[in-house]
């Protein structure tokens, strides 16, 4: 059986820490509070980190991009450890205030780096406050 990344977004404020339904208990949990919000800025109120003007913001940002840089130096020897073991699954989290814009893009942003790198790896994401975006 593959492995199976779990990845969720989600806010601190309205649904907390996600709880691991398998049979590990946790799982891998990031803080994206400290990065700049796009957020405040009424043009980007409405928005979410699949939006092509919150992508640009955050892409733009140095500090997410070293953010994203150390998540993926924690994260690719833990999956690799995984596949190796024949573990099945293993679940990141990413959290922000809203759960809208900068937890969605790392998420959004993981599953691209895991996919690229680790393509026999299952990668569900689940976007808690916005689960028209899954």
């Amino acid at each position: 059986m593959p492995l199976t990344v779990q990845i969720n977004s989600f806010s601190y404020k309205k649904s907390g820490i996600p709880k691991d339904e398998t049979e590990n208990g946790g799982g891998f949990v990031f803080d994206c509070r400290f990065m700049n919000n796009p957020g405040r800025q009424t043009e980007f109120k409405e928005k979410h980190g699949k939006d092509t003007e919150i992508i640009e913001f955050l892409n733009a940002q140095d500090s997410m991009q070293g953010f994203l840089k150390n998540v993926y130096s924690i994260i690719d020897p833990a999956i690799e450890n995984f596949i190796e073991r024949g573990f099945s699954n293993l679940m990141i989290s990413f959290g922000c205030t809203g759960g809208q814009h900068r937890s969605i893009y790392s998420a959004e942003r993981t599953k691209e780096h895991i996919l690229k790198k680790y393509p026999g790896v299952n990668v569900v994401v689940k976007h808690r406050e916005f689960e028209h975006l899954n």
